[in-house]
């Protein structure tokens, strides 16, 4: 039986819009998602209603979980907070470690987080470029053997997307998937092989973004 792990970008965030909220935020690493983004969730989850997956995992960030939830909303599926598809702790975005809403806050802004789960790998401030891309890549093969056969959605940041895929598919990711907001990758496993179907898919979207920013 195939496998099929999708990676989804979050939506647009709210400092990309308004870039002097950041100015006054109290956790000013960890926007929601603009009033657009809010739209972008819609679009991916009705992209994604018909598909046969059954475990959402996302970064513990506001906007990652926000993402996820909508389209657990449609799936009817509980949201796994994994911390190994977390944003890339970059230092030179970052001038300490992010402050994030506590697990139980996010489960009571969304009672579809399954307080239960463990997550698997952890993130560590400060972080480089390879330790992101390692760190992202061992917990998307991580949490596709763990699961294996089942369909899995991931999501993520540009980063930790960027370093998922090619956890799975090798360097070829690197050059090939294109991160953009609320874009969806999405990789089969056919036996031992994984392969790379669509490398960062916009197609149900109406809005796009014209210049790909990480972070």
């Amino acid at each position: 039986m195939n496998q099929i792990v999708w990676i989804a970008r979050h939506a647009n965030r709210l400092d990309f819009v308004n870039p002097d909220w950041f100015l006054t935020a109290q956790r000013r690493y960890d926007p929601p998602l603009s009033d657009d983004g809010i739209v972008q969730t819609q679009q991916l989850a009705k992209r994604l209603q018909a598909e046969k997956i059954a475990h959402i995992f996302a970064s513990p960030f506001l906007r990652t979980v926000q993402t996820a939830n909508a389209v657990a909303e449609v799936l009817d599926l509980p949201i796994k907070l994994e911390t190994g598809l977390s944003e890339w702790l970059n230092p030179d975005w970052m001038t300490e470690a992010p402050e994030r809403l506590s697990i139980p806050a996010l489960a009571e802004l969304f009672p579809r987080i399954d307080t239960t789960y463990t997550p698997r790998i952890t993130a560590q401030y400060p972080e480089t470029h390879e330790q992101v891309q390692k760190r992202s890549g061992d917990t998307a093969i991580c949490l596709a053997t763990e699961f294996y056969p089942q369909n899995i959605l991931l999501v993520g940041h540009g980063a930790s997307v960027l370093g998922a895929a090619m956890g799975l598919v090798g360097d070829i990711a690197k050059t090939e998937v294109k991160a953009s907001l609320c874009s969806l990758v999405k990789v089969v496993r056919q036996g031992t092989e994984w392969l790379l179907e669509l490398k960062g898919d916009t197609s149900h979207l109406t809005e796009i973004e014209s210049v790909i920013r990480f972070a």
